[in-house]
């Protein structure tokens, strides 16, 4: 909300020094602000009926450095309720023989917005309180479900009290209806956001539990309950979610965690690799 007023404020403080086709890009902005985000500048300049470069203008007015700077906010703004749909008008301009770069680059930006970002501090209390807990929920569902399940896997090797509470033959209530005060629960969504992640976290937090939201914005609703945040960015490059940086940041606190109980992690470790090779759950690395 707070960056749509933002946009709306630079929109009506420079309204009267606008050109005439500015005036037309403003208008059609304010009251189409969900299919705009979706268009190149020259898209939106045919749409509106002006040139590229008054599009180019009307951003440098509202004091962005360009039309991308624009763009993003628009998507920012709108992107937790982005349907499929619209998600893969996205996209519609890209070049096919480009896709592989740039979802590659947009991934790498990911990662490099998601270090610049991190609070460092908060991530290590979040290290401290899965130490501390009594019981670790992991809850993720719908495109999330693959990072709970995946960090729930190998804290297990870490923890002998992580539980995953994603979608199954339990509703999600049932699964967490035991949650106390010295438990934990990690919330991961991003957008579109899962609105049973938000009511499950807000029932966590009546319970008392430590709440922590694993999530791309401070204006994500997750924030609402969680007692500590974790950011990692997830642009999406098309109808797909991009979960390389949230996933890279799971891989932290699984790391972070292990190097913590790193003389139990390890026995832990030697008694699964007998196991394992007793009942060559892995192909033998001697086998021809």
């Amino acid at each position: 909300m707070e960056q749509k007023q933002d946009l709306i404020h630079r929109i009506n403080a420079n309204y009267k020094k606008m050109s005439k086709g500015q005036k037309l890009i403003a208008e059609y902005i304010l009251n189409n602000y969900d299919k705009a985000a979706f268009m190149t500048a020259a898209k939106l300049g045919k749409k509106v009926g002006v040139s590229e470069s008054t599009v180019v203008r009307f951003a440098n007015v509202l004091n962005y450095e360009g039309y991308p700077q624009l763009q993003k906010a628009l998507q920012e703004l709108i992107r937790n309720k982005l349907t499929t749909v619209q998600r893969i008008e996205m996209t519609s301009e890209l070049d096919r023989s480009m896709v592989l770069k740039n979802v590659l680059k947009a991934d790498i930006n990911n990662l490099k917005l998601t270090i610049e970002e991190i609070d460092n501090q908060v991530f290590d209390i979040v290290v401290q309180r899965m130490l501390k807990a009594d019981n670790i929920y992991i809850l993720g569902l719908r495109s999330s479900a693959p990072l709970a399940q995946f960090m729930g896997y190998y804290l297990g090797f870490v923890f002998s009290n992580v539980r995953i509470v994603t979608s199954g033959v339990n509703d999600v209530f049932e699964q967490i209806m035991h949650i106390s005060k010295d438990d934990l629960l990690i919330g991961i969504s991003f957008p579109r956001y899962a609105g049973r992640t938000i009511e499950a976290m807000a029932f966590a937090k009546d319970k008392g539990a430590q709440i922590v939201a694993l999530t791309d914005s401070f204006l994500s609703p997750l924030t609402s309950y969680a007692d500590y945040t974790l950011l990692a960015r997830s642009d999406m490059a098309s109808f797909v979610d991009s979960l390389v940086a949230p996933l890279s940041l799971i891989n932290s606190l699984i790391v972070a965690a292990g190097l913590a109980k790193k003389t139990d992690v390890s026995k832990e470790f030697s008694q699964l690799e007998k196991i394992w090779d007793e009942y060559k759950v892995y192909v033998s690395k001697d086998k021809e």
